[in-house]
């Protein structure tokens, strides 16, 4: 295995792109690329295969998020999120989209009014601001279950991105966003 040293994506930010929602779907995705497209090849599988690990997000407790490459199913650009110091259902560090709204539903359950604006904040990030920015905006929005609300925003960011690029001609980061909205109409 050709094992890559780090490289930090941190400028992959939302805040850079227009307001046109459409738009920046397509802009923020050919970022994404074009930073994949600077991988070396590998030449075969296994200890042949080029392995690449990518920084994308702090998180306030100081961990990171951040990607691999190639992903389980290796195909094209996909890739895997992680979050560093975290542990998900799968026992792994890298969540899935059902520990996210299993996440979510407790965090309603918790405070419907606090959820609500999670979930405005959420929107926010689907519609192509950055977390940064949407923090700011929400920057009292806390919880006391479950996971960081910088940690659903960031993680929510990157799901969007991997859900566009390998989805772009079908629902890409629709088909998440509509499990979260599932959570607002649940009683």
């Amino acid at each position: 295995m050709v094992t890559h040293s780090p490289i930090d994506l941190y400028k992959i930010n939302l805040s850079t792109l227009t307001s046109d929602f459409k738009k920046n779907r397509n802009e923020l995705r050919k970022l994404v690329i074009q930073e994949l497209w600077k991988e070396i090849p590998g030449t075969g599988k296994a200890d042949k295969a080029s392995y690449y690990k990518y920084y994308v997000e702090g998180l306030s407790d100081k961990s990171r998020i951040y990607i691999t490459r190639p992903a389980f199913m290796k195909q094209g650009f996909d890739f895997v999120i992680h979050v560093e110091n975290k542990v998900f259902m799968n026992g792994k560090d890298n969540p899935k989209h059902d520990d996210i709204m299993q996440d979510l539903q407790k965090k309603k359950v918790e405070d419907i009014k606090k959820y609500q604006k999670l979930a405005n904040a959420i929107n926010d990030v689907f519609h192509c601001t950055d977390p940064i920015d949407v923090l700011k905006k929400y920057s009292s929005l806390n919880f006391s279950l479950g996971f960081s609300v910088d940690l659903i925003l960031k993680v929510c960011k990157w799901f969007f991105i991997e859900q566009d690029i390998r989805y772009w001609n079908y629902s890409g980061r629709y088909m998440l966003k509509e499990g979260i909205d599932s959570i607002q109409l649940k009683q």
